[in-house]
């Protein structure tokens, strides 16, 4: 066999070999490609748990609501489930501070020594996150309070003697 011969055969044996590689590749693209384009609703979407969130239950339409779990804004916020409101806000005000802008100084005429900056850093993104986390929250409590509203006086309903039967209006 002649030296051209073989580079030729070379040639079209990995030019094969690389065709069929970048035919398979655009098959697994193609299955793939319908899954990326799926709505954010969808399971795996933008946020952990919303696409989960497909029952008619109270709890999964607050997660599309609010667009974040129970756990996450728990996790946010740094509580635990079932703390006192009052900690959960306590939480709150403490974060959303954190992140908030520094307080442009005050105007005086006298130039005041400029002091360093407490909070040098702030982020917008985290405080929304922060606010959404304490709204999920909020509202979770208080599905949860009128759910045992609701509980509550349908016990008591059920709870009651039946009424007493009408008196015979017939003499006899």
């Amino acid at each position: 066999m002649s030296s051209p011969r073989a580079v030729i055969q070379i040639l079209i044996t990995g030019t094969q070999i690389l065709g069929k590689a970048f035919l398979e590749a655009g098959r697994q693209a193609a299955k793939i490609i319908p899954d990326a384009r799926a709505p954010a609703h969808a399971v795996g979407g933008d946020v952990a748990g919303v696409g989960n969130a497909s029952s008619g239950s109270i709890t999964d339409q607050l997660t599309r609501q609010h667009r974040m779990t129970l756990d996450e804004a728990h996790l946010i916020l740094n509580v635990k489930r079932g703390e006192e409101m009052e900690n959960i806000l306590q939480h709150y005000e403490h974060l959303f501070k954190a992140n908030s802008p520094p307080a442009p100084p005050p105007k005086s005429a006298t130039p005041a020594p400029r002091a360093k900056a407490v909070n040098q850093f702030h982020s917008h993104y985290l405080q929304s996150k922060v606010v959404r986390a304490r709204e999920r929250i909020e509202a979770e409590s208080k599905m949860a309070a009128e759910a045992e509203v609701e509980q509550k006086s349908a016990t008591a309903d059920s709870s009651q003697p039946p009424p007493p039967p009408p008196p015979a209006s017939g003499s006899s």
